[in-house]
């Protein structure tokens, strides 16, 4: 049965939010040619409602397609930006959010995560958002683990992307989780996007950023972590660099990522050689030394662990060009 996407569009929807699930799950398709996905887009009430730009947009669908989707986005929209998310969290919008089945993805993209987090969805879960509204997100919703500096996030049921354009990373992110690199590369082409992008929203910040911490948190080492992913990385020099001890600076590093120091690290050395096997021609070796897995054997043995499959194979499937 083809995957539905609802795509829930509010008042003051910014159109270029609104029409990248329709472009991006629209064009995935399966070795016949059949689509993987159907694109809806439902309203509160089932009317039209007016966008960012000069012109309103008329649905086929009300809040009751919720109750059928397998997966749900929430583009960003003027009337709920962050000044005015707690307004635009209506007591219609949070009865909408309660018919979202049981099972289904929830995705927001831009700022459509502050109404994430105004309905509680978010708490205890990793999510990002523009990189401008960072702070003011971080002070709204501390119960939210904020990771400013990404593109997107993936919590399995709950994904959150980062800006405008980062929805399309968001969204060829999940047609690569559900059906594997060379159909996401086809989409990717075909939108005439990169597939995968390097690095995070850091690089489009006009001024620094840093989430609010009391002047105590570990964001500050975590970017810079991120700089120095190839060299060694020792748990006691972190926690000199936020003048903390090891043991203090372990527990709120667990507190603001949900992971150990090291398990964290991981994941980025992971994430940093799939984009060099992905977007260079650097040999396996040189890939395990760019990103800090020390060897080609190191870096075989994590990614057969985190991701089924060797370095070697995993540039073919990324690389295929699609039939």
């Amino acid at each position: 049965m083809t995957h539905l996407v609802a795509v829930l569009a509010l008042r003051g929807v910014i159109a270029f939010e609104l029409g990248i699930p329709a472009r991006i799950f629209g064009n995935a398709k399966d070795g016949s040619g059949r689509p993987l996905y159907r694109v809806a887009t439902c309203t509160l009430d089932g009317g039209p409602v007016a966008t960012s730009a000069d012109f309103r947009i008329s649905v086929d669908h009300g809040p009751e397609l919720l109750e059928r989707a397998d997966t749900v986005v929430v583009p960003a929209s003027h009337d709920a930006a962050p000044d005015g998310a707690d307004a635009a969290f209506t007591p219609e919008l949070a009865a909408a959010l309660r018919r979202i089945r049981p099972g289904a993805r929830l995705m927001s993209i831009c700022t459509g995560s502050f109404l994430l987090a105004a309905a509680g969805l978010l708490d205890g879960r990793p999510a990002t958002t523009h990189w401008r509204y960072t702070e003011r997100f971080a002070r709204a919703f501390p119960k939210v683990r904020l990771d400013p500096d990404v593109l997107y996030t993936d919590d399995g049921d709950v994904l959150t992307s980062g800006g405008v354009a980062a929805g399309v990373d968001l969204c060829l992110h999940v047609v690569r989780r559900d059906h594997g690199s060379a159909v996401a590369n086809a989409v990717a082409r075909n939108c005439l996007v990169p597939p995968w992008r390097d690095g995070g929203q850091k690089q489009y910040v006009e001024a620094p950023s840093p989430v609010e911490t009391g002047g105590a948190g570990t964001a500050a080492v975590r970017a810079w972590v991120l700089e120095h992913l190839d060299g060694p990385l020792p748990l006691n020099r972190l926690a000199e660099r936020a003048g903390m001890s090891v043991r203090t600076f372990t527990r709120r590093f667990r507190e603001e990522t949900g992971a150990s120091p090291g398990q964290w690290i991981t994941t980025q050395r992971t994430e940093r050689a799939r984009q060099l096997l992905e977007r260079t021609d650097l040999t396996i070796d040189q890939v395990a030394r760019e990103s800090g897995f020390g060897t080609a054997a190191s870096l075989r043995l994590q990614l057969r662990g985190r991701l089924d499959v060797a370095p070697s194979a995993y540039r073919r499937t990324f690389r295929t060009a699609p039939l």
